[in-house]
């Protein structure tokens, strides 16, 4: 935690850089994920694409870019690879035309079984208290919602 004093000493210092701990928390955590999802053949944004569909499918490409909060241009080339894999199909929605709607295949519905594995996994490799993950999950949250309307 950077106390008030620590920061007016060096503003730079990089130990109390905001960025610089969700930079690294980001890249660590995300890490833990990589020897659950591959197994799956997943990398851990199809992972949060396949999240999404597995509690909204079917979605607008629109909607699942603002779901994961992500531009379309970089959600494109996740979708085709799960598409390529099977787990997913792309098409045109039978109420308009104009919208490109994202469902989930059989072998996508099934896969959630061995998803569904992964959330307590994560939990035991991070040996953290249920209270302080949770509370780190509402901060981040309200930073997400505080980032998202400033920008």
């Amino acid at each position: 935690m950077v106390t008030e004093d620590a920061a007016v000493g060096d503003p730079l210092a990089l130990e109390h850089q905001v960025c610089f701990a969700l930079a690294v928390a980001s890249r660590n955590v995300i890490s833990l994920y990589r020897p659950l999802l591959e197994p799956m053949g997943l990398t851990h944004p199809q992972y949060l694409v396949m999240l999404a569909l597995w509690q909204h499918s079917p979605l607008s490409v629109k909607e699942l870019s603002r779901l994961l909060q992500l531009d379309p241009g970089t959600l494109s080339p996740l979708l085709k690879r799960l598409e390529a894999g099977g787990l997913i199909n792309r098409g045109r929605a039978e109420r308009d035309e104009r919208v490109l709607e994202v469902t989930l295949t059989a072998a996508g519905r099934e896969l959630r079984r061995e998803a569904e594995k992964i959330p307590a996994a994560v939990f035991e490799r991070l040996n953290m208290p249920m209270d302080e993950l949770l509370q780190l999950h509402a901060a981040l949250t309200r930073v997400i919602a505080i980032t998202s309307t400033a920008s």
